[in-house]
C-alpha cells in the first residue's frame, strides 16, 4: 500500500513564494508508483490542501488530515519544504513530533538553533568552524555608526538573522547606509546580523545520511553577476552556478569534510545544505547552514545531485523511508 506523503509548503515569511516554487520542484522529484502525494500550502492559520481537481480542502489540525470525497485522509509522513518560520524554525516539527509523524528535516531543536544564524555560528565556531566577525542586534537594540565600523568595519553585511533567499540583506560600503540596512533588516525579521565582509570565492555543498550511508554532494561554486549573491543572483538567474567547483582536490576534500561533520555536530536530518567563503591562504569560513534548502530543478541541490550522477527520485526515497 503506498504510503500518503504531505508536501508542506507556503509559510509566513518572504519566502512564501520560493516555498511553492520548491514544492513544485519536490512532487516532480518523488516517486508517484511508490507514493500517493499531496501539496498542503499553509499561511497563518489557512492550512488547505491542494486537490487534483485544482479545489483546496482544509487541514484539519487536530491530527494534520484532509477529506477527500467524504473519507478521512491521513499523512503518513510530512516533506517541509518551507523556508522560514513555521517550517524551518523548529515549530512545525514540534507539532509533527507531538503527532507522531515523521517528517523530511532536522528535529527541533537544530531547526531552531540553524534558522538563527548568529546563534548557529557561534555554537559552531566552539567546535572551531571558522565564521566572520559580527554583532547582534534584536528588536529595540541599536547600535551606533562608529561601532558598526569599529568593530566590524566596511564593507559589511547587515541582514536580517533568521530567514533566508537574501530578504532585507544590504552590502554596506559607507557609513551613510549603515542605519537605513538595519531598518531594512528589522523588517524581515526581530533579529538582525551585522557581519564583517570576507573576499573570497563562495561555494555551497550539500549532505544527507541515512542508516545506511553518507552522501556528501558535489561542490557548487557561485558567481554572481552582481555585488553579491542577491535574490536576483539567486532567482533570476543573474549568477553562475558552476558544478563542481573549480577548486583543487584536496580544497574539495576539506570542505565535503568539514559539511560531513557540521551535521553530525548539529544532529542534522534530511538533506542540508552548508554556505561558505573561500578566502585567501584557502581557508573555509562559513556562511550559514540551510537545513531546508532550495528544490526547484535549478536549485543548488538538484544541481548537485546531478553532479554526483545520483538519480533525485533516489535520493528523495532515501529521505522519506529512513525516518520509518
Amino acid at each position: 500500500m503506498k504510503r500518503t506523503i504531505a508536501i508542506v509548503c507556503g509559510g509566513d515569511t518572504s519566502e512564501f513564494e520560493v516555498s511553492l516554487r520548491s514544492a513544485q520542484g519536490i512532487y516532480s522529484f518523488i516517486d508517484k508508483e511508490r507514493y500517493t502525494l499531496y501539496i498542503v500550502e499553509m499561511q497563518g492559520p489557512d492550512w488547505h490542501v491542494q486537490l487534483p481537481d485544482g479545489t483546496k480542502a482544509p487541514v484539519d489540525r487536530n491530527d494534520f488530515s484532509f477529506r477527500l470525497s467524504g473519507a478521512k485522509v491521513v499523512f503518513d509522513f510530512a516533506y517541509i519544504t518551507i523556508h522560514g518560520t513555521p517550517g524551518e524554525d523548529g515549530r512545525l516539527q514540534g507539532y509533527f513530533d507531538m503527532l507522531h509523524i515523521p517528517y523530511s528535516c532536522c528535529g527541533v531543536l537544530a531547526a531552531a538553533l540553524t534558522y538563527d544564524k548568529f546563534a548557529c555560528n557561534q555554537y559552531l565556531k566552539t567546535f572551531g568552524v571558522r565564521i566572520a566577525d559580527s554583532l547582534l542586534l534584536r528588536q529595540g537594540q541599536s547600535v551606533s555608526d562608529e561601532d558598526v565600523i569599529g568593530k566590524i568595519g566596511l564593507p559589511c553585511f547587515i541582514k536580517p538573522s533568521l530567514g533566508g533567499s537574501s530578504f532585507g540583506v544590504t552590502k554596506v560600503n559607507t557609513k551613510e547606509q549603515i542605519q537605513p540596512a538595519i531598518a531594512k533588516a528589522f523588517a524581515e525579521a526581530k533579529e538582525v546580523l551585522v557581519e564583517a565582509f570576507m573576499e573570497g570565492m563562495e561555494i555551497t555543498c550539500g549532505c544527507y545520511k541515512t542508516k545506511e550511508k553518507s552522501v556528501v554532494f558535489p561542490i557548487t561554486e557561485v558567481v554572481s553577476h552582481n555585488e553579491y549573491f542577491d535574490y536576483k543572483a539567486k532567482y533570476n538567474g543573474e549568477s553562475d552556478e558552476i558544478t563542481p567547483a573549480r577548486i583543487p582536490d584536496e580544497l574539495r576534500d576539506r570542505v565535503q569534510k568539514l559539511t560531513s561533520a557540521i551535521y553530525d555536530i548539529l544532529g542534522a536530518s534530511g538533506i542540508i545544505r552548508v554556505d561558505y567563503i573561500i578566502t585567501e591562504g584557502e581557508k573555509i569560513n562559513l556562511l550559514e547552514v540551510n537545513t531546508t534548502p532550495g528544490m526547484t530543478a535549478t536549485s543548488f541541490i538538484p544541481q548537485q545531485v546531478r553532479a554526483a550522477n545520483l538519480d533525485i527520485k533516489d535520493v528523495m526515497t532515501d529521505i522519506i523511508e529512513n525516518q520509518f
